[in-house]
């Protein structure tokens, strides 16, 4: 039935700040963009859809406080990556946890109040290797 993710979405209040954030974070700009509503990316091994949508179209309260699921982005350094964040504005939100042998996670929030997670995964490098 779950084929596999197809795209996280984001919520922020500023379309142009975000698309500057992420921009500068990925290194690329986004590849579609619906004009003051909506902003992807594909970036990464398997080339994910990242998605900003306007907070204007959130449901309510669903974009006051940092809150629900986690979307863990697999990198190769978690902390690295949790300082990269942090130096570009984001605030820590959970700290680097060893999860297990091969298993690290961080979080931080982005400017816009979103959570993103980052996490070496063994066996997504397993995966990716083939």
């Amino acid at each position: 039935m779950l084929r596999g993710m197809c795209t996280s979405s984001f919520y922020a209040a500023d379309l142009d700040a975000a698309n500057a954030w992420y921009s500068d974070l990925f290194g690329i700009e986004p590849y579609y963009v619906v004009p003051n509503g909506y902003l992807e990316w594909r970036i990464g091994d398997y080339e994910g859809e990242f998605g900003i949508v306007n907070a204007a179209y959130a449901n309510p309260g669903q974009v006051d406080t940092p809150a629900g699921a986690v979307v863990y982005w697999a990198v190769d350094d978690v902390d690295a990556a949790l300082a990269r964040l942090i130096e570009k504005g984001a605030t820590p939100y959970q700290p680097i946890t060893e999860r297990g042998e091969g298993f690290v996670t961080a979080a931080a929030v982005d400017p816009f109040g979103n959570i993103l997670g980052v996490m070496y995964n063994q066996h997504y490098l397993d995966k990716v290797a083939g």
